[in-house]
């Protein structure tokens, strides 16, 4: 069984010019997008279009191809109780990630004290803002997230772009496929390896215009929001940006310890991954490619599949600190200190508030102004005050997220026995075993039939 990967991420045998490289590409498109923005917000600000416009592009294929992926996948198994251990195994990873990050992010802010001193009236405070922002969204409780991962039309779900009602439809077909037999179902099978890889194909057309996807997301935002809100929240943006540091660290020793991935060599091979998802703000723009490279370093199909688009609402990591510090940073400039107990009840709330976020407007305001009508400590509306600084943290919380979730499949994939290292480090070191293309260039992407596939699903242990 082939594994389509996107031409960008094949291993040339020849060393390709500096300017054709995706990587320098966006980097170059993020330096002039900032450059753009700061001296010219006005034409900063009116290239929005460009940064939505490729992030538009990204989603319109992001659906089909996690339903493709994973009852691919999933078939290729042949085990439905192997399926749902991997769910409940990176479930039980996703909540105990987000709780050290959440509890990590508490004591960072307990140490700094970002909001100390800033002594904000509460009289002062406007809830427009903050309805403009989250369109007064209320958020959900327990119930109705859960039920909303239940797609009501299959249809409707990959109309709206609901990757976890996607989700659920995706593992029902996979493994009605398993019990209904891979012989019986091998026509339904091959259309769908057929399907994947054109889908393959698409994503390496829509990838060419990625640096102007950069381009345009990093002006707008910096000619939007400016440099000036750096001074204002300077101990805030610092006690985010630095704890996000901290925990990256800690992300490389559980990478390294467990699962064995060096995860410097892993960011190096994904760098162009991590600059586009840098420079547009979103961690759905690199979602098929990500997904992609975890496959091609070792892990099974069936559980990247299962595990990148879960971690997506289930395994914000870098949101979990934001939300934190956020928490008491507000507390704080209001002139509360939160005891032990208050705080505690705080991670409780944050737990719940902060899952299923993903790709929803305003999502870390619904979070916070939940959370602050819960304990209330101050206003709701006073979580307006982070209006100014919560595009400056994006690029914080996009690679933390990112990273985690990253972390996350390698170590779920090993926990599970669907991981192979020969096959990661092969890939990390471009050792891998390559093929000729007919332009001349070699490649791993493209494994014939007659090779071993190391990167398909092994028998579940």
């Amino acid at each position: 069984m082939k594994i389509p990967i996107p031409p960008s991420a094949a291993l040339p045998a020849v060393k390709k010019p500096l300017y054709k490289s995706l990587f320098v590409q966006i980097a170059v498109a993020v330096v002039l997008g900032i450059g753009i923005g700061y001296f010219w917000p006005n034409v900063g600000s009116a290239l929005r279009p460009l940064g939505d416009g490729f992030i538009q592009l990204i989603k319109m294929i992001i659906a089909p191809l996690i339903f493709l992926v994973i009852v691919t996948g999933i078939s290729a198994v042949g085990d439905v109780k192997s399926v749902g251990r991997v769910g409940v195994k990176a479930l039980i990873y996703f909540t105990g990630a987000t709780l050290f990050a959440l509890a990590f992010g508490l004591v960072v802010a307990n140490i700094v004290q970002p909001g100390a001193g800033l002594n904000i009236d509460p009289a002062s405070l406007s809830q427009d803002a903050l309805n403009a922002k989250t369109s007064t969204a209320p958020p959900k409780d327990a119930g109705q997230f859960l039920l909303g991962i239940i797609p009501t039309s299959v249809i409707g779900a990959f109309a709206s772009n609901t990757l976890l009602q996607v989700l659920c439809f995706s593992v029902f077909f996979g493994a009605a496929i398993v019990v209904v037999g891979r012989d019986k179902c091998k026509p339904v099978i091959d259309v769908m390896e057929t399907t994947l890889e054109l889908f393959f194909k698409i994503m390496a057309w829509v990838m060419r215009v990625a640096p102007i996807g950069a381009f345009g997301a990093m002006a707008f935002i910096i000619g939007q929001y400016g440099l000036s809100s750096l001074s204002t929240y300077a101990l805030l943006i610092a006690a985010c940006y630095g704890s996000a540091l901290v925990f990256i660290g800690l992300l490389f020793i559980v990478a390294w310890v467990y699962p064995r991935v060096p995860l410097w060599k892993f960011i190096k091979y994904s760098r162009e991954e991590f600059l586009l998802a840098l420079g547009t703000a979103s961690t759905e723009s690199v979602l098929p490619r990500i997904m992609t490279k975890l496959t091609d370093a070792g892990c099974s199909r069936a559980t990247t599949g299962l595990v990148v688009p879960t971690g997506y609402s289930f395994n914000l990591d870098g949101a979990a600190l934001y939300l934190s510090i956020s928490l008491l940073f507000l507390a704080q400039a209001f002139g509360h200190n939160l005891d032990l107990g208050q705080q505690l009840a705080a991670l409780g709330i944050l737990m719940l508030t902060s899952k299923g976020m993903a790709g929803v407007p305003g999502s870390a305001f619904l979070a916070l102004s939940a959370t602050a009508g819960a304990l209330g400590i101050f206003p709701v509306a006073g979580v307006a005050l982070l209006l100014g600084a919560d595009r400056l943290m994006d690029s914080m919380r996009v690679v933390v997220n990112l990273l985690g979730n990253c972390v996350a499949t390698f170590v779920v994939s090993k926990w599970e026995g669907q991981f192979d290292r020969d096959a990661m480090l092969a890939v990390l070191n471009r050792q891998d075993v390559v093929t000729e293309e007919p332009s001349g260039h070699t490649s791993g992407a493209e494994r014939t039939e007659s090779q071993p596939d190391k990167t398909a699903v092994p028998a579940a242990r």
